[in-house]
C-alpha cells in the first residue's frame, strides 16, 4: 500500500482535482518520495509502478521479437513488419497472463463475500476519518477515503490511498502520525490481496468512503484532545 499525499511524491501538482474522487491509474504519473517514517516508497514500490505503464510492458512482451530480428538478421525485416503477430502477444500477456477474464473475476468472490468485504472496508475507513478529522478539530465538511488498486491479478497488488476532502477539492497532506493511521486500513485479516479478489469480483478496484466530520463523537474529540 502506498499512503498517497503531497508529501509522498515528487510531483504533487499531479494530485490536483476538480472532483471526489481523484484517480489515479491510467491518468497521471505518480513518482514516490524515499523517505523516513511511514509512506516512504522503496524499490519495491518503484518496480511495480514501473510495470504498470502499459507501454512499458508492450515493450517488454515483444522482447521476444527483438531477439529473433537480432539472431536471425535475414529474416530481421520480415519480423519487423508483422505487427499481428505482436499484437496477437500483447493481448495474450496482458488478458491471459496479467488479468483474468470477466468470467473468472467474479468466480473470486460470491456476492456476500464482496458485500461482507466492502462492510469491512467502510468500518474500518470510516473509523480512520473520525480519527482523523477529530485529531484536526474539524467540525463541518466530508472527507473521503479513496482506496484505488490496479487491476492486475497475477503481481502483488498496488494499492494507492489517499485522503480527500470535498473542500477545495483536494487530496490531504498528512502528518507521519495520520500516515500511521491511514496504513492501520490493511492487517492480516483483511489484506490488499483481499480487497483486490472483492474489487476484481464486482468489477470496481476504486473504492470511495465518505464520512460527514460532524458525526465525530464527542468521545473521539475529547480522546484527541487528550492524546
Amino acid at each position: 500500500m502506498f499512503i498517497l499525499t503531497p508529501e509522498t511524491i515528487w510531483n504533487p501538482h499531479v494530485l490536483e482535482m476538480r472532483q471526489v474522487p481523484r484517480r489515479v491509474f491510467g491518468r497521471v504519473m505518480i513518482f514516490p518520495r524515499r523517505m523516513a517514517g511511514v509512506g516512504g516508497a522503496g524499490i519495491g514500490l518503484w518496480l511495480r509502478l514501473i510495470f504498470e505503464v502499459e507501454v512499458l510492458r508492450y515493450l517488454v512482451a515483444l522482447v521476444p521479437f527483438l531477439l529473433g530480428a537480432v539472431l536471425f538478421p535475414r529474416y530481421a525485416l520480415a519480423i519487423a513488419q508483422a505487427p499481428l503477430p505482436m499484437l496477437i502477444v500483447i493481448y495474450f500477456v496482458e488478458a491471459k497472463l496479467l488479468r483474468l477474464s470477466r468470467a473468472r473475476a467474479k468466480a473470486l468472490a460470491s456476492a456476500a463475500e464482496v458485500e461482507r468485504g466492502m462492510d469491512l472496508l467502510r468500518l474500518r475507513a470510516v473509523a480512520v476519518l473520525s480519527k482523523l478529522a477529530a485529531g484536526r478539530g474539524l467540525a463541518e465538511g466530508r472527507l473521503h477515503l479513496v482506496v484505488e488498486q490496479s487491476e492486475i491479478w497475477r503481481m502483488p497488488p498496488l494499492t494507492l490511498v489517499s485522503v480527500q476532502a470535498e473542500a477545495g477539492p483536494e487530496v490531504l497532506a498528512l502528518s507521519e502520525a495520520e500516515r500511521a493511521l491511514v496504513a492501520g486500513l490493511f492487517d492480516a485479516d483483511f489484506t490488499e490481496r483481499d480487497l483486490l479478489r472483492i474489487n476484481l469480483a464486482s468489477g470496481d478496484c476504486l473504492r470511495d468512503v465518505a464520512f460527514d466530520v460532524r458525526g465525530v463523537s464527542a468521545h473521539a474529540r475529547l480522546a484527541a484532545l487528550i492524546g
